[in-house]
């Protein structure tokens, strides 16, 4: 299966509700863009962007005289697809890099560290991952799992340990091994408590003047907050929060394929102007994909 079947299947609940307003080719009249909004906003687009991406579509078919919804569907994922910002690099794939996985307990932080350690790996990437959550002590073991899978080393310390000093360590040992590509799984934190979010400032900020130190010359950092696709607007909150304690470099979005709320990806892309990097829609390694706004917003849609 290609890349793109693949991201169809995975956005097929996402699809559902919008193939519902295209599918028998309606007239393009009042009703059809009150459906639309309220599809948009259903699908935790936020009733900003939806409100946005309807008018537009409103002028687009009024100067081009377009009276067919089928017409509209092309346009659609064209107008979707401008809500996304552009990484300007890929901290996966350039490297050296290190990369500081944060986000809320249940966000698939854990296995996203494994899939992307595996991916790296199996690319010739030479990789090392920190598992930082030590609170946490099925962390730690999912590491070891995904490590040996990939043949990548975990760096880890007993459960309570301070989380930062395993950071301190797995640096450490990239600087020694000369690793590529350094992956640190960190506690899930909640965003409201400010305390939690000061302690994981504070396992950012020993990351960071570690990484600047390495003797090949300094490593960049990046804070990569990984959302469940399913917590819809809740979802939106939490990158808020993380990145004003933080400032998150990217987003990782996961279980997009067990969701209908798949315009969740678009609402915080917007209002954080911050790029995906990559979209789960599956269980497997390869379910882990880089994102492509072209092909997401395609697929949301069901255009080919």
């Amino acid at each position: 299966m290609g890349l793109f079947d693949s991201l169809k299947r995975g956005l097929e609940r996402s699809r559902e509700a919008i193939n519902e307003i295209f599918y028998f080719g309606g007239d393009v009249d009042e009703s059809f863009w009150e459906d639309l909004e309220d599809t948009l906003v259903m699908g935790d687009m936020g009733a900003d962007i939806a409100m946005d991406v309807t008018d537009d579509l409103r002028d687009l078919a009024a100067r081009k005289n377009l009276t067919s919804a089928r017409q509209l569907r092309d346009a659609l994922a064209d107008r979707l697809e401008e809500t996304f910002t552009t990484p300007k690099v890929d901290p996966f794939t350039t490297t050296p890099s290190v990369v500081l996985f944060v986000g809320i307990n249940g966000a698939g932080k854990t296995t996203t560290v494994g899939k992307i350690a595996s991916a790296a790996a199996k690319s010739g990437i030479k990789t090392v991952i920190g598992s930082a959550d030590t609170f946490r002590a099925a962390a730690i073991e999912q590491l070891d799992v995904w490590g040996q899978r990939a043949g990548v080393p975990v760096v880890k310390r007993e459960r309570g340990s301070d989380p930062a000093s395993v950071c301190y360590d797995v640096l450490d040992v990239a600087e020694r091994e000369g690793s590529q590509l350094v992956l640190i799984d960190t506690a899930g934190r909640l965003h409201t408590s400010a305390e939690l979010m000061r302690e994981l400032a504070k396992v950012v900020n020993v990351t960071r003047k570690r990484a600047a130190k390495c003797a090949g010359g300094p490593m960049p950092v990046y804070v990569v907050l990984v959302i469940d696709a399913a917590t819809g607007q809740n979802g939106l909150s939490q990158a808020l929060e993380f990145n004003e304690s933080l400032g998150v470099d990217g987003i990782v979005m996961t279980k997009l394929d067990g969701t209908a709320k798949g315009g969740i990806a678009m609402a915080v892309a917007s209002k954080l102007k911050l790029p995906i990097l990559r979209i789960g829609v599956g269980e497997q390694v390869e379910d882990l994909q880089p994102f492509d706004a072209h092909a997401f917003c395609r697929a949301l849609v069901g255009a080919e």
